[in-house]
Parts: structure tokens; sequence; C-alpha cells
């Protein structure tokens, strides 16, 4: 009987612990939150790089002006707007929908670019 007893004891104890760890990493756990993504465009002589740039949904981009003039940063259908941007500012955006946006920079409308968001 103390033997059984021992047993069951046993088995329960295994499965407590399996299903601790088990839980360990379920959402709503303490565990570490995954880092947001991000990705960088540079604005430098007159252009933006990449041209097209293809990220993640939740991906925050950031624009730096590397450039000794101002640009801006402004997509074609109005989902997101920099201020002007001297010499080494950054602007950034997160997407949080897939889709693609295509931007300019207002000063200087030939500046072209996009985002692709999957």
């Amino acid at each position: 009987m103390i033997r059984k007893t021992l047993l069951i004891v046993g088995v329960l104890a295994t499965a407590m612990v399996a299903t601790l760890l088990l839980s360990a990493g379920a959402p709503g756990s303490s565990a570490t939150p995954p880092q947001a993504a991000s990705a960088e465009v540079k604005v430098d002589n007159f252009s933006f790089g990449p041209a097209t740039l293809t990220v993640a949904v939740g991906t925050t981009v950031t624009w730096t002006n590397r450039d000794d003039i101002p640009h801006t940063v402004v997509s074609t259908d109005k989902v997101f707007k920099s201020k002007v941007l001297d010499t080494d500012e950054k602007f950034s955006f997160t997407f949080t929908k897939a889709g693609t946006y295509p931007y300019f920079c207002s000063i200087h409308p030939k500046m072209t670019g996009s985002v692709v968001v999957q």
C-alpha cells in the first residue's frame, strides 16, 4: 500500500513539473516577449536607400536624413507623414497592416520609395 501511494505521488509530482515547464513559454506567462522588428532607410544624395523595402507586419521603419539638405517622408495615400527632417534627424512609422506603401519627399517629389509589408 505504501509502495502504491509513493508511486502515485511520484507520478503526480512528475505531471506537475511537466505542466509547469510547458506553461513557462505559454502566452500570458512571464516569458520574455519577442523583440519588435525594425528596419532602416537612409535618405542621402536625393534618394531613399533602399528604394524598396520589404518588411513583416508590425515592423517599425526608421528613415534617417544623411543628406546636407532637408527632406520629408510622405506616403502617397496619407498613411504617414514626417516633419521636415534636417541632417541626422529621424522619422519612424510602425506598419500594422500588409500592403504596399509608396512614399516620396514633398520638397523633392522625384525622390520616391516604397515599403512592402507582408
